[in-house]
């Protein structure tokens, strides 16, 4: 019994021990098929490293190239630019030396005219003493001839001639006065007339649109900005309308206010001359320029002053009166039309013997009621009232401004030389806008008239129908023919057409000798 029992323990042992082995055996057999299979799993990964290395290698060099290509490309464009500039450089260098000997044959020429000049200058004037010396010994020769002086000669000529034409005088006089009684109106439109001669100035209409040349078309990219950030930035803050269209090197400001058009303008070409351009430096340098127009404002007002001599305005006045530089009425510059009022009724106020420096006072402000007619209700009449009461302005400057459009009564005499004043400013040719069809007609009239004479080859209407310039064919016009020419063609312009103020005809005639150096 016990040796069975001590087989079966020796047997249980033993087969724990086999089975420890067995076990042993089996985990050495799958830690070497795990070590095979990690040292494959190393390989393949190292397999596919090196694959995707090489293709990110080429896609490298691929790109590279391509980089490369561009770049050769951008610097091949970029020589022949430089090239193109070189040549047209050249070209400008050799025009401005062309120039500059012409320029130094004119000077030459010129010291050549100076010098003949000083030469019969001086001829002149030795033949200017010996006529002197001439004429005194006539004289002392004709005194010795006569023995009588030559101041008691002009006395007794004076007396006669007196005693001969008192009675005519009278009777001159007398006619004369009454002559004076029956044209008391014409003497009227004298007065108005002689007025605006003595005080003419050019005029030019004000228009609603202002160009900006820019320093090369990139810049229309830069003004817009992208996705046209930038020029609605300026529309908006500046309240004008940008025209960026096909002109080359160009852009047009649009809009009917003068105030926002020259701000605009200001601003973009501070911009331009800036640089940068972007949303908030526009409101930056908008923000300065209309800081630096109220300046400008008060500036203008405070010139127009000291020029018409007029003293002791409110500063606020000032500031309003040079605002009238901003607005128009039909084109015409109100504070153009307010200075051309006020000197012409400065002018009648001087012929008539009345305070010309309260006429010019009343004529300057009488529109000044338009400076703000846009920011209060009213009429600019009614508004310039009450700005030259705030102001405590003379009661008759106060009646010109109230009157001069037949609201009141005109109370002086300076009310009514306002009133004429005013219209002659707005009314006279060439003050206020004409239409586009009749200011064509008019210049190819002028140009049909020019051509209808035998020897003239081309006609120019220039300075907005101002002048007329006539090229004649040198062969079948001589110098003289020219001038009759002239004269001609002024005599049919007066009796054939109507047109504002005066125009100038020239006639050209010119011979040249042209010949090529090659």
């Amino acid at each position: 019994m016990n040796n069975n029992f001590v087989s079966i323990i020796l047997a249980l042992i033993i087969g724990i021990f086999v089975g420890v082995i067995i076990i042993k055996i089996i985990q050495y057999v799958k830690l070497n098929q795990a070590e095979k299979k990690v040292e494959k799993l190393l390989l393949d990964a190292k397999k596919e490293a090196d694959t995707y290395k090489r293709d990110s290698l080429l896609e490298v060099k691929e790109e590279t190239y391509k980089m490369k290509q561009e770049m050769e490309n951008e610097i091949k464009i970029k020589k022949e630019e430089i090239s193109n500039s070189e040549s047209r450089l050249i070209q400008r260098e050799n025009s401005l030396d062309k120039r500059e000997e012409m320029l130094q044959k004119r000077d030459t020429l010129l010291d050549e005219r100076d010098n003949n000049l000083l030469v019969k200058q001086k001829e002149l004037s030795e033949k200017e003493v010996k006529m002197d010396d001439l004429l005194k010994e006539e004289i002392q020769q004709l005194e010795k001839i006569a023995n009588f002086s030559r101041e008691k000669a002009k006395d007794m000529i004076m007396k006669r001639v007196e005693n001969d034409m008192s009675l005519e005088i009278a009777s001159y006089i007398k006619e004369k006065e009454s002559e004076a009684k029956l044209k008391a109106n014409d003497k009227a439109k004298d007065l108005l007339v002689t007025s605006m001669q003595r005080y003419s100035e050019d005029v030019a209409s004000e228009q609603t649109v202002s160009t900006i040349t820019l320093p090369n078309d990139e810049m229309k990219g830069r003004l817009i900005g992208r996705e046209g950030r930038n020029i609605r930035t300026l529309e908006s803050v500046t309240g004008v309308d940008l025209i960026i269209d096909d002109t080359p090197e160009a852009i047009v400001i649009s809009s009917f206010d003068p105030y926002r058009r020259e701000i605009a303008r200001l601003t973009i070409e501070t911009l331009i001359k800036d640089g940068r351009i972007h949303p908030s430096r526009i409101e930056e340098v908008y923000n300065k320029v209309s800081k630096d127009i109220n300046e400008k404002i008060t500036e203008l007002g405070t010139d127009t002053l000291f020029n018409l001599g007029i003293m002791n305005v409110d500063p606020e006045l000032v500031h309003l009166i040079g605002k009238l530089q901003f607005r128009t009425s039909y084109g015409q510059n109100a504070l153009k039309h307010s200075i051309e009022v006020a000197n012409l009724t400065g002018l009648m106020a001087a012929e008539l013997g009345e305070n010309v420096n309260l006429a010019k006072r009343a004529g300057l402000l009488h529109d000044i009621g338009k400076a703000i007619d846009y920011e209060m209700e009213g009429s600019h009449v009614e508004i310039g009232v009450e700005i030259a009461k705030k102001y405590h302005e003379d009661k008759d400057v106060i009646n010109a401004i109230a009157s001069h459009h037949g609201d009141e009564k005109q109370l002086t005499v300076i009310s009514t030389l306002v009133q004429i004043a005013d219209t002659l400013s707005a009314a006279r040719p060439g003050a206020r806008n004409d239409s586009l069809e009749n200011y064509i007609k008019r210049l190819e009239q002028l140009e049909e008239i020019g051509n209808s004479f035998d020897g003239v080859e081309k006609t120019f209407a220039m300075q907005a129908g101002r002048e007329l310039r006539v090229m004649v064919k040198p062969s079948e016009v001589d110098d003289s023919t020219s001038y009759k020419i002239a004269r001609d063609i002024k005599e049919k312009i007066e009796s054939e057409m109507q047109y504002p103020g005066t125009i100038k005809i020239t006639v050209i005639r010119e011979t040249r000798a042209q010949e090529e150096a090659k």
